[in-house]
This record gives C-alpha cells, sequence and structure tokens, in this order.
C-alpha cells in the first residue's frame, strides 16, 4: 500500500508520517505502508521533520495546487492523507488570498486526482474552527459551520466541497475536525512555541486582550492517531471530531508556561486582540470515541513539560526558524 500524504513535513503531518513508518524494524512487514509526502516547504515546513532515508519514505517537493504533479503521485497512491494547509489565523486577517488558493483550490486539485485514480479513504484533515465560537456546550458534528476569520471559512469551504466529492461522485472521503494542537515541532509563530521559545531567550510574550479566550487541547501524538483511526476504521461520508479534554483560557495556559519556564507575570506584554478572536472553542469527540475507539491518551501536563523541554534541548531546530520570521517583511 502507498499512502499520499500532503503536508507531510510540517507539525503534525510529519509526527504523522512518523507514525506511519514505525516500527523500523519491520520496514518490509504484511501491513508496513509505503508513504509518499508532499509538501512545498513553504515558511511552516521542513524537510528535516522527516526521516528521510527511511526505505519506505519517498519526499516530493511540490504543490498541491500543481494539477500534473498532484495526479502522478495520486496514480500511484492507494489512500491520501491531506494535512497541507495555510493556517495561521493572524496571516489570514492580514492576506486570505494564500489561504483561499491552497485551502480551497489545493484540495479540489487532490480531489479531482483521487477521483480520477480511485485514490481512497481521502481523509481531509481539518479544523474545530470551523464550527465558529460557542458560549457554552461543545459542537458535534451536525453542529452549523460558522466560520469567523479567512482561515476558518477557507477550511470550512474545504471540508464541503471534500464532502461534496462523496455525495456526488462516490469518492471515499473521510473529514477530521481537532482541538488545539501542541507537542514538539510546531512552527514558532502558534501560541505554545512562541512563548516557550521567547521565554527561552529571556524575552516577553503577548497576550491578546484580557487572555480570556478559551481553547481545548490536543497533544499531537493523539492527534495523530485519531487521524489514523478514521484513515483504518471511519466511514466514507463522515465528520469526526478529534478532541483533547483540556480546555484552558489563554492567560491559565500563559501562566503554566511563565510557570514551566521560572518567569513571572512581568514577562507578558498585554496587546490588542485581534479582529474576530473567537470567544471558545469546544467540541464533542462522542462519535469518534463510540465509532473508532478514539481517546486522547497523553496527560496534558506532563505532556506540555515535555513540550518545553523538547524546545529547550533544540535550539538548533526553532532558532533558524525564529530569525527567518523576524527577517520577513512586515504585510
Amino acid at each position: 500500500m502507498n499512502i499520499l500524504v500532503t503536508g507531510g513535513a510540517g507539525f503534525i503531518g510529519s509526527r504523522y508520517v512518523r507514525t506511519l513508518l514505525a516500527p523500523d524494524e519491520t520496514p518490509d512487514g504484511p501491513g508496513a505502508p509505503r508513504v509518499t509526502v508532499l509538501d512545498a516547504l513553504t515558511y511552516a515546513g521542513t524537510a528535516a521533520n522527516l526521516p528521510l532515508g527511511h526505505p519506505r519514505l519517498d519526499f516530493v517537493h511540490g504543490d498541491i495546487r500543481d494539477a500534473a504533479l498532484v495526479d502522478k503521485l495520486t496514480a500511484d497512491a492507494d489512500q491520501v492523507v491531506h494535512f497541507a494547509a495555510e493556517s495561521h489565523v493572524d496571516r489570514s486577517i492580514d492576506a486570505a488570498a494564500e489561504f483561499v488558493l491552497t485551502n480551497v483550490v489545493g484540495t479540489h486539485t487532490l480531489l479531482d486526482a483521487a477521483l480520477r485514480h480511485g485514490a481512497g479513504p481521502f481523509v481531509h484533515v481539518s479544523t474545530d474552527e470551523v464550527y465558529g465560537p460557542l458560549e457554552s456546550g461543545s459542537a458535534d458534528e451536525e453542529h452549523p459551520l460558522r466560520p469567523t476569520s479567512p482561515y476558518s471559512a477557507s477550511k470550512a469551504s474545504a471540508d464541503l466541497l471534500a464532502l461534496s466529492y462523496h455525495r456526488t461522485h462516490g469518492l471515499d472521503v473521510r473529514v477530521t475536525r481537532c482541538s488545539n494542537t501542541y507537542g514538539p515541532r510546531q512552527f514558532p509563530e502558534k501560541l505554545v512555541p512562541l512563548f516557550v521559545t521567547r521565554l527561552l531567550d529571556g524575552g516577553r510574550v503577548p497576550l491578546y486582550g484580557d487572555g480570556s479566550n478559551v481553547r481545548s487541547w490536543l497533544h499531537v501524538d493523539d492527534h495523530c492517531s485519531g487521524v489514523d483511526l478514521v484513515r483504518t476504521r471511519g466511514r466514507a461520508g463522515e465528520v469526526y471530531n478529534l478532541g483533547g479534554g483540556t480546555e484552558l483560557s489563554n492567560r491559565q495556559l500563559t501562566a503554566l508556561l511563565l510557570d514551566a519556564l521560572g518567569a513571572g507575570p512581568d514577562r507578558v506584554t498585554p496587546v490588542a486582540d485581534r479582529k474576530g478572536h473567537d470567544t471558545r472553542y469546544a467540541i464533542d469527540w462522542t462519535k469518534a470515541r463510540d465509532e473508532l475507539g478514539y481517546r486522547p491518551h497523553r496527560d496534558f501536563g506532563a505532556a506540555l513539560a515535555e513540550t518545553v523541554a523538547w524546545y529547550r534541548d533544540n535550539r538548533a531546530w526553532w532558532e533558524p526558524l525564529v530569525r527567518s520570521l523576524r527577517e520577513r517583511p512586515a504585510r
């Protein structure tokens, strides 16, 4: 079996690729898939995230909007797991065009190729942000889509497009929607690695507004195990929420990170809230639990401590990325 993984050099995608390639001691054993990674290596993806010498891994540097390349790779693929996306909300507010082109047009290009070549299941990895903010309760898979930002709107559009290929053409499409994900190798413009790397460098961290916005947190290992359960046990045409179970305000998470790094509240700089900042996300993952046996296993406190330790011990990985962020021209 050959599995095409788009965005496989990014944070979550590369972790997922590593799970597909384990265990190393049976590289050619029954059920051990070959993995082809397609990644454009934009600012948030790096080939250093991948075990490039692995005998079951093929890496292709390219864009999911390149129809000829996508067609060629999909012709050789039995299944597709689609992580590739522009995902940073702030960037989408400043310049939405790239989000539409990658998240919507790129997804369409992949779906067309998968349909032509009969590649399935096609697992489309999405986000809880498509549901929009909730004042109370949790969104299940039937909850209306009410995206706020251009990022979440582009992902909602891609979700609906993917599901339409199942309903119209019968393509085996399965959609996952996840909570905020954290862990090693996350690009340092996201909250957890941004705060950790700045604190490690002796700097200050920005906190939007009063810090009351609430998110549910999911470790990358639990996210990847959920995606693979959907790939192997999910049903065609279905959406599965993958939640983490730890709900924190941004202020609470900031306090935990300050404590983990021995820093005080004087290292926090309040900044103006961003446009359309959603107050709270929360998802109900009962369906994935009952149908697939999905459960998050990583204890948040221990996993957050491990994440902080990884950044402390791997400056050579993140320092060049931080420099590249500082050198990016302002929009």
